[in-house]
């Protein structure tokens, strides 16, 4: 039966075909220590008792029709309040749009920016910007970051690529890799957005920069920059996605919201009522009574990111024990969101059965297998499957769980020649 080209070519999510592999093996009772998701396990890391109390509450009251468009209000409100005490930036309520987490905001940007053939930039590794491309048809250009910049993209990488480019795509703290901008690499990139606009004749597109913060309150010991804080000027070139789903770990609650450019945000809102991309009412008005008051969001972040840390931490070490153990690993220490950057240089080696771990993804299934340890390759999010570079996510698993895996992966591991 024939579909659309666009469906017939699109590309499944590696990440899911992993995490149907570890569904099926728990369902037949496998032991497996799942750090694939990005997401948390809700009884290890439950949202805030007072969120839950309000969602409760506007539930009885019966908040269940359709909210505004772009957001309710109260929640605008909030929100603009809180990017104000917490950044210092200064947006109004009008310039924020509020959706069903941030995926929608994501790929409201790419659609209100980016025509067919159009070029965009992104770093690899990075989350869902090869596909949101391919949705686009745009022009992707992928700059290849390396780990000795903790995966993220220089100015110097970006800059031979911005003629013609309108929109580069960037994430801090980063996913996959947990790593975040200091102030002089973003500024770096800040300038050379700037440089190349002014330099843009009025007929053209400007260089727009979409700067994913989703996970800019979970940092440890880092100090989150984003570019409008750096260079004024750049409110009129960036589009932020942020929300509750990391922060407040309320990845099923489904509230994000995106703010920027008011031209750029009234055409956002414009497409999403198309799309009926609302995050539920009753969940707006729980999270804008929440947000109302900053020590709700700041104690609850502030234990919650001690928690991640901790285990990250734990995890890290574990790695490093099997560097010194002369295992051929590595990891980066993380700076923020739920994930370390673990390096395997596996790939060419050939397990018990004389089979070779040909890719990434060989790996990954040899050691869910052999170890009962499941991780994602970079390949998921636009490396080559030749890559010996991994994410793992600490949100599903308590820190006993991550100490009690490491001899099963150290085993495995040293069973490959």
């Amino acid at each position: 039966m024939k579909v659309s080209k666009l469906a017939a070519n699109l590309i499944g999510s590696e990440i899911v075909k992993i995490g149907n592999e570890v569904n099926d093996l728990k369902a037949k009772g496998a032991q497996i220590a799942n750090l694939t998701i990005g997401d948390l396990d809700s009884n290890l890391y439950p949202i805030p008792e007072k969120l839950k109390e309000e969602i409760e509450l506007a539930y009885q009251n019966n908040l269940t029709n359709y909210p505004p468009a772009n957001g309710l209000a109260t929640l605008r409100n909030a929100v603009s309040e809180d990017l104000k005490s917490r950044w210092n930036l200064d947006y109004s309520a009008n310039d924020i749009l509020v959706t069903a987490g941030s995926r929608p905001l994501i790929y409201a940007v790419y659609k209100t920016i980016v025509d067919a053939g159009d070029k965009v930039i992104y770093p690899i590794p990075s989350w869902n910007n090869n596909h949101y491309c391919y949705l686009t048809s745009a022009d992707a250009v992928e700059i290849k970051t390396t780990p000795e910049n903790n995966f993220l993209p220089t100015a110097e990488q970006i800059k031979p690529h911005l003629k013609d480019a309108v929109m580069l795509s960037l994430c801090s703290p980063l996913n996959p890799t947990g790593t975040m901008f200091t102030e002089t690499q973003l500024r770096e990139i800040c300038e050379i957005i700037l440089e190349e606009n002014k330099g843009r004749s009025e007929d053209k597109k400007p260089l727009y920069l979409m700067y994913d913060q989703i996970y800019s309150n979970l940092t440890f010991g880092n100090v989150h920059v984003d570019p409008v804080s750096l260079y004024p000027e750049m409110k009129e070139f960036t589009v932020y996605i942020d929300g509750i789903s990391k922060c407040l770990a309320a990845t099923g609650v489904r509230v994000g919201w995106g703010f920027g450019p008011t031209h750029i945000m009234d055409k956002m809102k414009a497409l999403l009522t198309h799309v009926g991309a609302w995050a539920p009412k009753p969940e707006q008005e729980a999270t804008a009574k929440f947000y109302a008051d900053p020590e709700n969001v700041n104690s609850f972040v502030n234990d919650f990111k001690h928690k991640l840390e901790e285990s990250l931490k734990v995890l890290h070490q574990g790695i490093q024990d099997l560097k010194n153990n002369g295992l051929s690993v590595d990891s980066i220490e993380p700076m923020g969101a739920m994930y370390l950057t673990i390096k395997l240089d596996y790939i060419g080696k050939t397990k018990p059965d004389g089979e070779k771990i040909i890719t990434s993804s060989d790996l990954v299934f040899y050691l869910i297998n052999e170890a009962g340890v499941a991780l994602v390759p970079f390949s998921a999010f636009g490396e080559d499957k030749s890559e010996p570079w991994f994410r793992a996510s600490v949100g599903g698993l308590p820190v006993d769980e991550i100490k009690n895996m490491m001899p099963k992966l150290e085993q495995a591991l040293s069973k490959l020649k």
